[in-house]
């Protein structure tokens, strides 16, 4: 597979749809982190990293966007914290924030597949939140890279929208239970429709890819990688800013997860 025609087009796409999604925060987090102390994190997975102990523990945040959960994490009380993003304007972003809150982070430009050697063995937690693994053309090749960045027995958290929801159109909520894919699709999508999820503004992107995967495809990934599961959890509050609808059409249906897994 040649990831690099997909990783590129989608570094593209996403640098297109960053000026958007600027525009429709209007310097919110700038704001908000001011505010010592300050996590955008929900509760719930705030709660998980509290549980598998953040304190003083190095973080890798891996698909980081603007950094502000980067921020958050060592707000919360983490030790070294560095974002990894592929989007030039989202690092850049995310670099004025942290020097703008005066919060210590770092951040690196990369293709998730180029993340350096010297990060090897570097890491007690890697990150992982909403939105990063369906644009990864490469499961199981992202994974064998996540476990050389941990340390031993270190831990990755997978914060994410339920795989279920690939099998719904979110442009279809006046018809929010018509399923209209496979769980089980292989084939990307190619799309050329907007990114900007904030907003919701109309414009023709670049060509990008987004992959689904399964529970499976991640649990079996996982183990494959020398992870051992500790803990998996689902929820049915949407996280994506895609699904509230399916949220509020009800009933509960499983829209999220937090996935905890150990590296041996």
């Amino acid at each position: 597979m040649d990831l690099k025609k997909y990783t590129e087009a989608n570094r593209i796409a996403w640098n297109e749809a960053m000026p958007y999604h600027q525009k429709a925060k209007d310097g919110k987090f700038f704001k908000a982190f001011q505010a010592p102390g300050y996590s955008c994190l929900d509760e719930i997975v705030t709660e998980k990293l509290r549980e598998i102990g953040l304190a003083g523990k190095d973080v890798a945040h891996l698909g980081c966007n603007d950094g502000r959960e980067t921020l958050s994490l060592k707000n919360l009380g983490a030790g070294k914290c560095i974002g990894f993003d592929i989007s030039d304007i989202a690092v850049e972003e995310a670099r004025r924030l942290a020097e703008t809150a005066r919060v210590p982070c770092g951040f690196v430009r990369t293709d998730i597949y180029e993340i350096p050697e010297i990060y090897d063995n570097s890491f007690d937690l890697i990150f992982i939140t909403i939105g990063f693994l369906p644009w990864l053309p490469d499961l199981k090749r992202f994974l064998k890279i996540a476990s050389r960045l941990l340390r031993k027995s270190g831990i990755l958290l997978i914060y994410d929208s339920h795989p279920f929801t690939q099998m719904f159109n979110s442009d279809k909520k006046d018809e929010p239970f018509i399923m209209t894919e496979s769980y089980f699709r292989k084939e990307p999508w190619v799309e050329n429709r907007s990114l900007d999820y904030y907003s919701n503004t109309p414009y023709e992107a670049s060509t990008h890819y987004d992959f689904s995967y399964t529970l499976s495809d991640i649990i079996n990934g996982l183990v494959s990688s020398h992870f051992e599961i500790i803990r998996f959890d689902e929820y049915d509050h949407d996280i994506s800013l895609c699904y509230e609808y399916l949220q509020k059409a009800g009933p509960g249906m499983p829209l999220s997860y937090i996935l905890v897994a150990g590296k041996k």
